[in-house]
């Protein structure tokens, strides 16, 4: 049995491989405009916080300087690789903030601050938001509930107004990371349009001419009409005699 015929099967060859952890060109530019888009909408979501709401209505400038935290870390929570899931973060978010503000501003509208209430209240809108069939919402209600106990805390005199203003900064950044989603979908879009190799003008007139070369081509066993220098289509080019 010669090596030709051997069953023995053999190596293929090898390939080439890129190195494992270095991303495509197309994955690089993603990621690039991805980190491009979520700065300037956190840019973006910090200064709606801190500049535009602060002259609706502002506590204190560290308050001021809260809010705009608390908008950024918004707008990061909801900015995704899409759309789709950005919106589902968008909703997560928006749950988790209403169950803890509602539980949060009834707890400080009659009680100031204590370490207990913390823990209680973390708990319950864990609870409640588990209740309500949303259980990976627990840990941002908890989040939340957390940090508004903890703001109420620094401002005493202006406790029960933390539920609200947190709510504001959380409407404001989750609005800023949704459309930031759906404008960074817009640049990818083009970008992966403009990268589409098209077709050269060359290319193109030399796919024209052979198509009309084929459609020009005589079908066989139909005589191929020509015209004399009178005028008259004549077959086969012969004019023809009688007898």
């Amino acid at each position: 049995m010669t090596p030709a015929s051997s069953p023995v099967a053999q190596p293929a060859p090898e390939r080439s491989i890129r190195p494992s952890g270095r991303p495509s060109w197309p994955q690089a530019r993603t990621a690039v405009v991805e980190c491009v888009v979520l700065a300037v909408a956190c840019l973006i979501a910090y200064w709606l916080a801190r500049n535009l709401l602060s002259r609706v209505y502002s506590v204190s400038r560290d308050d001021d300087l809260l809010g705009g935290m608390w908008a950024v870390l918004a707008t990061i929570f909801v900015l995704r690789d899409s759309y789709g899931k950005s919106v589902a973060a968008a909703v997560s978010r928006m749950a988790a903030t209403f169950v803890s503000f509602v539980l949060c501003l009834i707890y400080l509208a009659f009680l100031p601050f204590h370490a207990w209430a913390l823990a209680v209240l973390v708990g319950a809108s864990a609870l409640v938001v588990m209740l309500l069939g949303r259980p990976g919402d627990a840990v941002t209600a908890g989040i939340t509930a957390a940090v508004i106990m903890v703001v109420a805390a620094v401002s005493p005199q202006h406790a029960w107004q933390q539920p609200i203003l947190r709510l504001v900064d959380t409407i404001v950044g989750v609005a800023v990371g949704a459309l930031a989603a759906w404008a960074g979908l817009q640049v990818k879009r083009f970008l992966s349009a403009r990268s589409v190799p098209s077709v050269p003008a060359e290319v193109k007139a030399k796919v024209e001419l052979s198509e009309r070369a084929v459609v020009r081509r005589p079908r066989p066993g139909r005589p191929h009409f020509k015209r004399d220098a009178v005028g008259l289509p004549s077959a086969g080019g012969a004019v023809g005699t009688g007898g």
